[in-house]
């Protein structure tokens, strides 16, 4: 029972986690604050269970609804199997999902009392995006689209600066912007493998809207957009010169955005596509950090 409940958490996917909470962290030290790890380590815990959360309560809702059922299984789509295999941890899944989120609320109220009412619209916001997001936003095409990398941008990183520092400036918001269009990004090419599925239980995102040329567009546009403001950033000199390294993933986009330019219908998907979005995703945040910290 316990390794199912752990399987429904998706481990793998949590690493996006631990490298945006270290993007934030990274942006404190750089902007001169003497942060606390013990404070750093809380702030962590409390994102790791807000997404292992809404993973699993994710998972328990595809189960019941058989959306699972109808799905080809990808390492990045199709969710992760363990209620299919086990269909009697159902309700033990369900109860593990709830009490993560209850952590996260417990979290949010120490983290409101420590430093103040204007870290309330981030906790709200944030916890309305993890409880509704399965049976609510993934049935409205444009709200899907966004709420990936509002989750785990504004309001995951700018959440977690304000609580490290105490304070919030728009530069931080402005960083925030990257991961931001890569998330939406790595969720729209994930649900290309599970386009027929998500018809026939009345998903309803950008891809079964408005068709798969629509979503091809927008994820490049996305792509290049965030390159382009990454760029800007270290013009304008909201990040350090050698932020610049976060270009060696350049190639990774340039063979992303002719890969999804190529297809003409939205399965099969190139796995090599998938993971490479994945790997993107990940690692320019990641040299991000490794910039902040070396300058």
């Amino acid at each position: 029972m316990l390794a199912t409940l752990l399987k429904t958490t998706r481990p793998a996917f949590l690493l996006l986690t631990l490298v945006l909470i270290a993007l934030a962290a990274g942006l404190a030290v750089y902007h001169g604050h003497v942060i606390e790890p013990h404070l750093v380590g809380l702030v962590l815990f409390g994102a790791l269970c807000a997404h292992a959360g809404v993973n699993v309560l994710n998972e328990v809702h595809d189960a019941a609804s058989g959306l699972d059922e109808l799905t080809t299984r990808t390492p990045f789509s199709g969710g992760s199997g363990a209620l299919q295999a086990h269909p009697e941890a159902q309700r033990s899944a369900a109860i593990f999902g709830w009490l993560l989120i209850a952590v996260v609320v417990l979290l949010g109220c120490y983290f409101v009392y420590l430093r103040g009412w204007e870290l309330l619209p981030f906790g709200l916001v944030g916890l309305v995006l993890v409880i509704a997001y399965t049976p609510l936003i993934t049935r409205l095409p444009w709200l899907c689209l966004f709420a990936p990398g509002l989750g785990f941008g504004p309001i995951m990183m700018g959440g977690a600066y304000l609580v490290i520092t105490g304070n919030l400036t728009f530069a931080v918001l402005a960083v925030s912007l990257v991961p931001f269009l890569l998330v939406n990004n790595l969720l729209l090419l994930n649900q290309l493998p599970d386009v027929e599925a998500d018809r026939q239980v009345q998903r309803n995102n950008v891809i079964t809207a408005y068709g798969f040329k629509t979503a091809s567009k927008i994820y490049r546009g996305f792509l290049v957009s965030a390159f382009l403001g990454l760029g800007l950033l270290v013009a304008v000199e909201e990040l350090p010169p050698l932020v610049w390294i976060s270009f060696a993933t350049l190639p990774i986009a340039v063979w992303l955005y002719l890969g999804v330019r190529r297809l003409r219908t939205p399965h099969p998907i190139p796995a090599s596509l998938l993971a490479l979005n994945v790997a993107l995703t990940l690692s320019v945040p990641a040299l991000m950090v490794t910039a902040l910290l070396l300058t």
